[in-house]
């Protein structure tokens, strides 16, 4: 048997446009409005990123061109991808 989780009631304001999103979201994922919201919420705070993931954030916030990529086709797609490694 799994240990009771503590919770607490709380109110937010939102927007009704995002509260029927959100009610939206979690039908079509059959789940309760309160149980989608808390686990989008539990993604976005205990989900960090590894270190790689971070060191590209940092990269690609610099703005520094890494490269190109040719989708003209599957070859040169791939040919463009290795000159950028």
């Amino acid at each position: 048997m799994e240990a009771a989780i503590d919770r607490k009631q709380t109110a937010f304001r939102l927007s009704t446009d995002l509260l029927d999103r959100l009610r939206l979201a979690a039908k079509k994922q059959n789940r309760s409005l309160n149980n989608f919201v808390e686990s989008i919420l539990m993604d976005v705070v205990y989900n960090e990123p590894n270190e790689e993931t971070k060191e590209a954030i940092a990269e690609a916030k610099t703005g520094e061109f890494a490269g190109t990529i040719d989708m003209e086709n599957f070859d040169t797609f791939m040919k463009s991808i290795k000159n950028i490694e």
